[in-house]
């Protein structure tokens, strides 16, 4: 009932394997130049993030005081 396996041609044997590397070889160099750029672009925003978040600090200092301030009226004795 089974068949005996079919021969496949040395060409054709041939082909799948340099298909094989060629693709493994294709892959390595694009991961290498996506790695390449991709540290860039963390190494961009590293420097943008220190930027912004010294102006968070800024902002978040300036919204206490104005919330200081504000609890400082509203503290207030008011005449009557």
């Amino acid at each position: 009932m089974s068949q005996a396996p079919v021969r496949v041609s040395p060409l054709i044997k041939l082909g799948r394997w340099s298909l094989l590397v060629v693709g493994i070889a294709y892959g390595a160099a694009h991961q290498s130049r996506l790695s390449k750029k991709e540290a860039k672009v963390r190494e961009i925003e590293a420097q943008q993030k220190a930027v912004r978040d010294a102006k968070l600090a800024e902002e978040k200092k300036r919204s206490a005081e104005a919330e200081a301030r504000a609890l400082a009226e509203l503290s207030k004795p008011r005449p009557h």
